[in-house]
């Protein structure tokens, strides 16, 4: 009985332990930055589930959100008033919800109070954005990244936030990138001009400018469903929002063809695949359009159903409840408000204490190198110390040595000053040879001067005198001609007695004028000879110069100057080893006195009479020319020869340093 009893009421534990522990199925949550697993009962609703996720955010605000998933490719919301394995949910194991926002505020920043509810509505704004399910303007993108990297970054510092720290952000859509084609390190830096303007902004307050901005644009908010008037194609598309029903052309998401507000609506219904839109005005027209499963249709209803209540919850007065979270809400905000501006004055404090503390730093760090060179300055002090000592020894030794070396200099000095004594009387001499070098050179040249004007004046006789024969021959021609018509007259005359007679008169004025010519080649002649004698009287006298200015070279190569004789030594040399071109001119002077003491070469004279004569002898007159060749090379001899010569000598006396 015992045993028995025993069993019974084991077998009753076990049963009561079976029914206490219900059967559940696990569930993943999936929000926009998260993932969570629940284990659920059975018997669980929707709403339970729905509870259960907020419970676990700690979101209060509650109605803007749903679980949502897939089902054939069709998103659907899970049911708050059913089952939650009753619904029509993938078979999964875990079973994947996603927790997002079913439904949009008009005003986000008097309706979302929470902090988590803004944060979840921006993150979700941000994918719907960067997925280009809402467009947005390329300037308007950029701004929207800089408050995103602002929430998530905190306030910007250059020394932290290098050039690529956002290279692993998703901040653009892709849209945007393939329309302008600039490179990353370009979107970061315009990213970053934005970015930079936003300090002081704390991350919600940077979260909800960010939702400020996204509800202003076309599609924010906005659930499309293709929609048709009839039944056989798809050309519209119906957009369920907060503000109300939009009816849009299938290619045109942005302005609405067709509007109906939440307050002009009456009822909303369907049948099977038609759904209705009554006005709230009986006048107006009713709107019908078909969609392509009676799933969509439910799908639009729940939308537009809780759409509509959220509209009039805005209209009427807040429940206490919301009331409380408003006053939360502004607590909370009015906290925060005072926490940043303490943590902005702490950081304030904060930055000024480390730019104290590097200065500090800076000070300190100066001093001790200030200290270090000191310390080295002392070591080198001691060891210049002991150098000096050392140097100090030596110098008495070399004080000593000196004071030897002064005797011996003394000694050398007055012999220098002999020696310079010498030298300043062989100096004077040598400017006595210089001045009387200048006074030859003079001469020199007033003798090339009068030289010249002679050259001149022969020159100018030599050409009187080949005028004279010219005009001479004229009038032998002259005269021929007028004595031969006389002779013809008077036959006793013969022609050849009358040209006899001529040419007597001709030979005896050619020879005087050969007389002339050689008077003028003899004093040239003469004159030459006398300039060669002057030339050879001043190369001696050049030779005795360079001789006594060796010697004196020679003499004083102990003195320093060395290059001063050397260049006066060459200066002689190459004037006495050039021969002026006067003097290779006078040394042809045998060829000259040939050619002036040549007589002239005969030339024919031809006349042609004047009378009638049938054998038509020409008679020919030889008449001696003078072909007085010499004349301007003895003129460019004397005249440009000496001149030459004489600039030699100038230019070398001139060499010669003037002594003091």
């Amino acid at each position: 009985m015992i045993w028995c009893g025993y069993h019974k009421l084991k077998n009753m534990s076990i049963r009561g332990l079976k029914k206490k522990q219900p059967k559940t199925f696990k569930v993943k949550i999936i929000t926009v930055d998260a993932e969570m697993e629940f284990s659920c009962e059975m018997k669980w609703k929707g709403k339970d589930l729905f509870d259960l996720v907020c419970r676990a955010l700690g979101l209060r605000e509650t109605w803007f959100f749903g679980l949502q998933y897939t089902i054939k490719g069709m998103c659907t919301w899970l049911k708050m008033d059913k089952k939650v394995l009753d619904q029509e949910i993938p078979k999964e194991d875990p079973i994947s919800f996603h927790f997002l926002a079913k439904f949009y505020p008009e005003k986000v920043e008097e309706e979302l109070l929470q902090e988590i509810t803004q944060h979840l509505f921006f993150l979700q704004v941000k994918k719907q954005i960067l997925d280009e399910e809402i467009y947005c303007s390329p300037e308007a993108t950029v701004l929207l990244a800089s408050y995103a990297v602002q929430a998530k970054y905190g306030d910007y510092d250059p020394n932290f936030h290098e050039p690529g720290f956002l290279a692993h952000d998703e901040l653009l859509p892709k849209r945007v990138l393939r329309q302008y084609q600039l490179t990353a390190e370009m979107w970061e830096e315009k990213i970053t001009a934005w970015y930079a303007e936003h300090r002081g902004i704390a991350r919600d307050e940077a979260e909800m400018n960010y939702l400020k901005i996204a509800q202003d644009l076309e599609m924010y908010g906005v659930n499309y469903f293709p929609i048709a008037q009839n039944k056989n194609h798809t050309d519209l598309l119906l957009g369920v929002d907060a503000k109300g029903i939009h009816i849009y052309s299938i290619n045109n998401r942005f302005s609405p063809n067709k509007s109906f507000e939440w307050s002009a609506i009456r009822n909303i219904s369907y049948s099977e695949k038609e759904l209705t839109i009554k006005p709230l005005d009986k006048k107006a027209e009713v709107f019908k359009f078909f969609s392509s499963q009676l799933k969509v249709n439910k799908l639009i209803l729940q939308l537009c159903i809780g759409n509509h209540d959220l509209f009039m919850r805005r209209r009427k007065v807040d429940s206490i409840e919301i009331q409380q979270m408003k006053a939360q809400a502004r607590e909370e905000k009015a906290r925060k408000k005072m926490e940043n501006q303490r943590l902005a004055r702490e950081k304030q404090l904060r930055e000024e204490a480390e730019r104290a503390k590097e200065e500090l730093e800076r000070r300190l760090f100066q001093l001790e190198d200030e200290a270090r060179q000191a310390n080295e300055a002392l070591l080198r002090s001691q060891e210049a110390a002991e150098l000096l000592a050392e140097k100090a020894q030596i110098a008495e030794e070399e004080a000593k040595l000196l004071a030897q070396n002064a005797a011996e200099a003394e000694q050398e000095r007055q012999r220098l000053e002999i020696t310079a004594l010498k030298t300043k009387e062989e100096k004077r001499l040598m400017e006595q040879k210089m001045r009387e070098a200048e006074l030859i050179a003079v001469k020199l040249v007033k003798e090339s001067d009068r030289r010249a004007k002679e050259a001149e004046h022969l020159k100018q006789d030599l050409h009187e005198a080949r005028e004279a024969e010219r005009k001479a021959k004229q009038k032998l021609v002259d005269i021929t001609r007028l004595n031969y018509p006389h002779m013809v007259k008077y036959p006793q005359y013969s022609p050849a007695d009358t040209r006899d007679a001529n040419f007597d008169k001709g030979s005896m004025k050619l020879d005087l004028k050969d007389i002339d010519l050689k008077r003028l080649s003899f004093e040239i002649e003469r004159e030459r000879l006398d300039y060669l004698e002057k030339s050879r009287k001043f190369e001696d006298r050049l030779k005795e110069l360079k001789s006594e200015i060796h010697a004196l070279k020679l003499e004083e190569k102990q003195s320093g100057l060395n290059c001063h004789w050397n260049e006066v030594l060459g200066s002689l040399d190459r004037s006495l080893g050039n021969t002026p071109s006067w003097m290779k001119t006078f040394e042809t002077g045998d060829s000259l006195d040939i050619n002036l003491q040549r007589p002239f070469p005969a030339y024919l004279l031809n006349t042609t009479s004047s009378w009638p004569c049938t054998n038509k002898i020409q008679h020919t007159v030889p008449v001696e020319k003078s072909s007085f060749q010499a004349d301007s090379l003895v003129a460019n001899s004397v005249g440009t020869g000496p001149r030459k010569q004489i600039i030699k000598v100038i230019r070398f006396v001139s060499k010669f340093p003037n002594v003091d």
